[in-house]
């Protein structure tokens, strides 16, 4: 099948969505699909207000057109609600196709952490830009109920995977060397340093041992400036991201607002619980229950120091098992078959074992 990609989320920017998105491709090009990536690398862009790294399109209709004509898709996934995104559902509407969509981000929530726009003004927003879309695939049944909750319909429940050959499984933390020798025990916090992320949360918490950041964003420096304790990597390659990962004792995730959470699972991935509040994404990542009770690969708890001391007990290997569940074969088969044929004739082209119009594809850093 010939899948249109359009995607206001893409390399070299740093974050979940982007490596949801490449995963995603790389796994469907492996089952033969054909994959067109549209992304702002194609168009003229300026900076996102108030996210530096992150470029959004300008003015991108003529040539997304052109690049939708010429490739002529069996299904178009909108994946993103940016510019983009409104240029690929403006043309689909204008020309009677039927389209997919994803929820990925709760930007109603961004908007109002970073300037105070109302919630209830960025999900009207959302829910018009999802309205005419035949599939919009969420990552948790939570969201999706939440979703539900607002009014938005045609919800299709799309889980994520992680990469567990790049995050292999530590039996016990190993030494980092760039992370110097800190006492033990050493709580990691990675992704976005960001308003929406409540990092404050995790860094502000009475707890022994160190904490470290690995991420950049706009509150980064004056975060620093508050905690000048914390150790602050910066942003990593996802090879040295997975040393990382393996050499810390605990995973906390203190956000409200993300609505799955990669890097969770891929700390699991190498062994490291993970503690969170009980909300959207830890919900789903660590739902699963052991036979005694609790969580399978980390804690949750209203009270984040609760939890951290809870997932601290959490055996190395119960982590692993539960990152294990979490396969992107199994995302990228759940996608294509939330996919919908943009024409009514169905799909017009055979599927291709190659893929020829994929974008460059190579690992980013993860910042979720």
């Amino acid at each position: 099948m010939k899948i249109a990609l359009v995607t206001d989320a893409w390399q070299p920017q740093v974050n979940g969505v982007v490596t949801t998105l490449v995963e995603l491709c790389r796994h469907l090009a492996q089952a033969g699909h054909v994959v067109e990536v549209i992304q702002p690398g194609q168009f003229r862009t300026r900076p996102c207000p108030g996210y530096a790294g992150i470029d959004l399109a300008v003015s991108p209709k003529r040539l997304l057109t052109q690049k939708l004509d010429a490739f002529g898709p069996d299904a178009i996934h909108l994946a993103t609600e940016g510019p983009l995104g409104w240029a690929g559902r403006r043309y689909c509407l204008q020309r009677g196709l039927a389209f997919s969509t994803a929820f990925h981000t709760k930007f109603p929530e961004i908007a109002n952490a970073a300037v105070k726009v109302p919630v209830s003004w960025g999900y009207a927003l959302f829910r018009h830009f999802h309205r005419p879309s035949s599939a919009v695939m969420v990552p948790t049944q939570s969201v999706l109920d939440m979703l539900e909750q607002r009014g938005f319909r045609n919800l299709r429940a799309w889980s994520h995977g992680v990469d567990t050959e790049l995050f292999p499984f530590q039996p016990e933390p190993l030494p980092y060397g760039p992370m110097g020798e800190l006492p033990r025990p050493v709580a990691l916090f990675v992704g976005r340093v960001s308003y929406e992320k409540n990092i404050a949360a995790f860094l502000e918490m009475d707890f022994p041992g160190a904490k470290v950041v690995c991420g950049v964003g706009p509150v980064e420096q004056q975060l620093k400036a508050r905690f000048p304790e914390v150790r602050w990597l910066g942003l990593l390659p996802r090879d040295e991201l997975a040393k990382v990962y393996g050499a810390a004792d605990l995973f906390v995730f203190p956000s409200h607002a993300d609505t799955f959470g990669l890097v969770m699972v891929e700390a699991m991935a190498s062994g490291t619980p993970v503690a969170a509040y009980p909300v959207d994404g830890p919900l789903e990542v660590l739902g699963r229950k052991t036979e005694d009770g609790h969580s399978l690969g980390g804690a949750m708890d209203a009270d984040l120091r609760q939890a951290c001391y809870r997932a601290l007990a959490v055996p190395r290997q119960e982590a692993r098992a539960r990152a294990l569940d979490f396969s992107w074969a199994h995302a990228s088969e759940l996608f294509s078959s939330f996919l919908v044929p943009a024409r009514s004739n169905g799909v017009s082209q055979s599927c291709h074992q190659t893929v020829e119009h994929l974008s460059p594809i190579r690992h980013p850093s993860v910042i979720e």
